[in-house]
């Protein structure tokens, strides 16, 4: 890629003084880039005032408003003054209050503060005798030649940044226009094509950065976020699909040479719905060619998806080569392995398979290190035991991931790495992705979607209990015991082990001393698993719950995923307003996995949340995953729905919203495609090449699979 000199990485230490240097670095800006990239958060008016009606107790604030009063008080001790003005929005009214040793210290304030004139006033709320203030905030002063006053006459929009480190919008303002002075603008590399800038509308990226920080109307710097969105999509699009492109992932090319892969599925109990024929050719055509796979596939809680991961893995198996099934936890590694033994039936077709986790003997664990070793081909199946430096598979032609945002991309890739071909990539979610975000945070992946589910499944009934309803609460448990009754069995899931803190969220310990009271539930076994039990003791909860001999299971999250008792017909989640709507989702997913009617009943504490009580209702409205899906996404956040990178930093998305910018993300996509398959090196878009450069310097995989 072509070398450019960039004018966005000089430091703001020589653009600015030393003082206004460290006064930025507290705002997180250390080069002219982060000083354009510093977005106004609002932009205001003059003749529109702020409204106050909204303000909240220690909330860092700029309104514009308007002085009605300002009044002169001095303390009852004798000892200094205050000055009380009274602003407002047209509507509401706040107090702002200035202190003062001396009355002479407040003369400029009392000058400039005069009923009538409108002033930017900053500073965090706070509450006086149930009243919210402002206490010593700061104003602007307005001189008349200044940009400010400009405005004023003009009606040019007012940019407010966010504010932190005492430092106040209009000062961080002067900063970066001091900075903006001194740009050569015609040095700013630009990384969106004239072509695609002309099809879309787009600004030159120059002008984008200057109409952010002084628009003349609102389409100005409506426009700028827009430009500087589309050049966030796009440099991510093509960070993510280049190494694709260029060819720099190369596999052995996995065709059928057998037959093992027909006769797995002619053998199979059950006939493979359309969603997993589909998502098998889909898998099939990928592997059948020397560029790597890279395939992310989503289903429903109980869709079958193993199904379809064992067809892949078998076809490295006919060819020669290893597979491996990496799962982030022992009791999802262990529900993998029994049921491709189910799958590959008694005689297994001479298929080696192999479960390798931390609680593995350490013979077994040989011997098993020793046959991969040695490139007998077969399958391995484990949590990150697997990934131990130790482990060598020397033939691993697919590798397929379980539930990817357990793991860190450096984990997930470490088994790809370092070879002379690239294992083709299967990863695999129970938790289905809007597709903005499959696009945004998985823009690496090609992606297959199974919809439909196996015959014989029944819908989940769903309910929302409130614990202080006694009624329903007695309810519960008579309920329980008539599924044991009927041969069925039942989970209780709690979000904590122990009672060690204050919290009133119910915890296995309250809970298993709790269920020993209770009549109804009399001389029912009550087995026991979560994370601090060893996996054995686990796994034997687990084996008697399967049986029947402990049909009621006491559990935290460990069950979320992987385990699967069609005799399950009953899901209670104690506090359930502390779990996210995909951990609900996969909870009521291990009941109903049978033709028998199933429940699950979510359980609140008091005085749950207004999103928490959203999200329940949801669960309570939507059973189909993808549908739930979008309306996680709109409940979340914007940093919920991107999560953090793995060094607890925030995404580098600024301007791009994964939640608003659905048709953005698309285009931009389309766009990085045609350019890559046109310019696979992007000698002829040096702008691009630069920022695709700079992305990957930070951290080409920036956003955790989360």
């Amino acid at each position: 890629m072509t070398t450019v000199h960039d004018p966005l990485l000089t430091p703001v230490k020589h653009r600015v003084t030393p003082a206004a240097a460290r006064r930025l670095k507290d705002l997180g800006i250390e080069t002219v880039g982060d000083a354009l990239r510093y977005a106004p958060r609002r932009y205001y008016h003059w003749g529109k005032l702020t409204g106050l009606a909204g303000l909240s107790e220690g909330e860092d604030v700029t309104v514009l408003a308007q002085v009605v009063s300002a009044n002169l008080i001095r303390n009852r001790s004798g000892n200094g003054v205050r000055l009380v003005v009274i602003i407002t929005d047209g509507m509401s009214r706040l107090t702002c209050t200035f202190f003062a040793k001396k009355e002479y210290a407040l003369s400029r304030h009392r000058k400039l503060l005069q009923p009538g004139e409108t002033f930017l006033f900053a500073g965090k709320v706070s509450a006086y005798q149930g009243d919210l203030q402002l206490v010593q905030p700061q104003f602007e002063e307005i001189e008349s030649d200044s940009p400010e006053a400009i405005e004023r006459k003009s009606g040019a929009p007012i940019p407010i940044y966010p504010a932190k480190g005492g430092t106040p919008s209009w000062k961080i303002r002067a900063l970066i226009n001091s900075i903006l002075e001194g740009i050569n603008w015609d040095a700013v590399p630009e990384t969106v094509p004239e072509d695609v800038r002309n099809q879309h509308r787009l600004l030159p990226i120059s002008r984008a950065f200057q109409l952010l920080h002084n628009p003349h109307d609102d389409t100005d710097w409506r426009e700028a976020k827009r430009t500087l969105a589309w050049r966030e999509a796009l440099e991510l699009q093509t960070a993510l699909l280049l190494p694709r492109i260029t060819g720099e992932n190369k596999s052995r090319a996995l065709v059928d040479t057998t037959g093992l892969v027909s006769t797995v599925i002619d053998s199979l109990p059950f006939t493979l719905t359309r969603g997993q024929h589909d998502a098998w050719q889909a898998i099939a055509a990928d592997m059948a060619r020397e560029e790597s796979m890279q395939r992310l596939l989503q289903a429903d809680v109980g869709a079958g998806k193993t199904v379809i991961a064992l067809l892949a893995m078998l076809r490295a198996v006919e060819n020669g080569g290893q597979a491996a099934l990496l799962a982030p936890t022992e009791v999802l590694a262990r529900q993998h392995f029994l049921s491709l033994q189910r799958l590959l039936g008694d005689e297994q077709l001479n298929v080696p398979l192999h479960l390798l986790t931390s609680s593995v003997s350490a013979g077994t664990r040989s011997e098993i290190l020793s046959r991969l070793a040695a490139g007998e081909p077969g399958i391995a199946v484990g949590t990150h035991a697997l990934i131990q430096d130790d482990v060598e598979i020397p033939r691993l032609d697919v590798l397929v991931v379980d539930e990817q945002h357990r793991f860190g991309v450096a984990q997930r890739d470490k088994l790809r790495e370092g070879r002379d071909t690239t294992p083709h990539l299967l990863v695999m979610t129970a938790t289905p992705i809007p597709r903005t975000i499959a696009m945004t945070v998985f823009g690496d992946l090609d992606t297959t979607a199974m919809t439909d589910m196996p015959p014989g499944r029944t819908p989940v009934a769903t309910h929302v209990v409130s614990a202080a309803n006694k009624a329903w609460m007695d309810r519960i448990w008579q309920r329980a015991k008539e599924e044991i009754d009927k041969g069925g069995r039942v989970y209780m899931v709690c979000s904590r082990i122990d009672d060690e803190d204050d919290s009133n969220l119910p915890s296995i310990e309250s809970m298993q001393s709790y269920l020993q009271q209770v009549p109804d539930l009399a001389g029912v076994t009550v087995g026991i698993a979560h994370g601090n039990q060893k996996p054995e003791d686990n796994a034997r909860a687990l084996d008697a719950f399967a049986r029947g001999e402990a049909p009621l299971l006491l559990a935290t999250t460990v069950v979320e995923v992987g385990v699967d008792v069609p005799e399950a017909t009953m899901m209670v989640v104690m506090g359930a307003e502390q779990f996210g709507l995909s951990q609900l989702h996969q909870l009521r997913g291990r009941v109903g996995r049978s033709d028998r009617a199933s429940i699950c009943l979510l359980v609140h504490m008091d005085g749950p949340s207004p999103v928490a009580l959203e999200r329940l209702q949801a669960m309570e409205t939507f059973s189909d995953g993808f549908a739930l899906a979008e309306a996680d996404l709109r409940l979340r956040s914007e940093g919920d729905v991107l999560g953090r990178r793995q060094s607890g930093h925030a995404s580098s998305l600024q301007f791009l919203s994964v939640r608003r910018d659905a048709a953005i993300i698309t285009a931009a996509r389309t766009a990085a495609m045609q350019i890559l398959q046109a310019d696979p090196h992007l000698k002829d878009h040096p702008g691009l090449a630069h920022s695709v450069q700079e992305r990957a310097g930070e951290e080409l995989m920036w956003l955790e699979r989360n």
